[in-house]
């Protein structure tokens, strides 16, 4: 009998430390949610070239409203709306927090995500972070898991990225970044913690340009300062869920994915910011859904079969 009952322990204890470890992951990634005074620091650090002119430090800050914008089991989405003096909201970014997800994507640069599945054991109690621009298209994603050791509570990952929305428009001396995320929650709220490489890629050949250090923090502060965007959300909400369920539909094609700049002189996230104001007469999920697919796939290149034959 104590040879059954120590067989059974050894069985089920693993099962019991990954549900309690899991349950940590889950309120570390929920403590990023609330009202935050944030603050957005970058500075280049080093660069091979010694005669490599160094850009100005980037520094930025401001109010901004975290919230899930969706929750199951093995998924919590994390949408950042961005508070502009006492009247402004700005859809900002989107982190999608996935358990065990072997439906990797990696950016593969010129503006292309390519599918990298990958077994189950190499991410088993892992969480990959997915994270959208302000139109919910791709950006980047890594997956690792969650840290919980001395009172601290972080996530880490290295991935590829495009160029931040910060430098895409004003540089065109590199091309992609290895981005190296590090969230950790604070006793005050949650910092960002980074350190990129800006890489110029040329004939899948990588050549460091220069390296930043990146420190975003996020203080939390009265609930009530962030109601213009809990207010905001109710009224658009049903839009910008439909949007992402477009989006997760292409992904869950398993399709390269590779995005044009511009269709007709707009870019893609022009064109949904507008279309949310044109369907909110009278909004229809099922309308939204089949005319937000059409626009994104006016920006798609390539062959999207699977994704264009799925019917709403």
């Amino acid at each position: 009998m104590k040879a059954v009952l120590t067989a059974c322990l050894l069985l089920v204890a693993p099962m019991l430390w990954a549900q309690s470890q899991k349950a940590k992951d889950v309120e570390a990634i929920n403590a990023m949610c609330g009202c935050y005074e944030i603050k957005f620091n970058f500075a280049e650090t080093f660069a091979p070239d010694p005669n490599y002119a160094f850009h100005d430090n980037y520094r930025s800050g401001g109010l901004e409203y975290v919230f899930p914008a969706e929750v199951s089991e093995d998924k919590i989405v994390l949408q950042h709306l961005l508070i502009i003096g006492d009247s402004m909201i700005i859809k900002h970014w989107r982190q999608d927090w996935i358990y065990e997800n072997t439906n990797a994507y990696a950016y593969a640069g010129t503006n292309t995500w390519a599918p990298e599945p990958v077994p189950f054991a190499a991410v088993e109690g892992q969480w990959t972070q997915r994270v959208g621009q302000v139109d919910d298209s791709p950006r980047y994603e890594g997956t690792a898991a969650w840290v919980h050791a001395n009172g601290r509570h972080y996530w880490e990952n290295a991935s590829m990225a495009p160029l931040p929305r910060r430098e895409f428009s004003k540089r065109k001396d590199y091309n992609i970044m290895l981005r190296r995320n590090r969230h950790e929650i604070t006793s005050y709220g949650w910092v960002h913690e980074q350190d990129n490489d800006k890489i110029i890629r040329e004939d899948n050949q990588d050549e460091l340009l220069a390296q930043e250090k990146g420190w975003n923090t996020y203080t939390k502060v009265d609930p009530d300062k962030c109601a213009l965007a809990v207010d905001w959300w109710k009224e658009h909400g049903d839009y910008w869920n439909v949007v992402r369920g477009v989006w997760d539909d292409l992904f869950a094609t398993g399709h390269t994915v590779k995005l044009k700049k511009r269709v007709d002189g707009q870019l893609l996230f022009m064109r949904l910011f507008t279309m949310q104001d044109e369907l909110k007469p009278n909004f229809n999920p099922e309308t939204a859904r089949a005319t937000v697919k059409a626009t994104i796939m006016t920006y798609l290149e390539g062959n999207y079969e699977k994704f264009a034959s799925k019917d709403y």
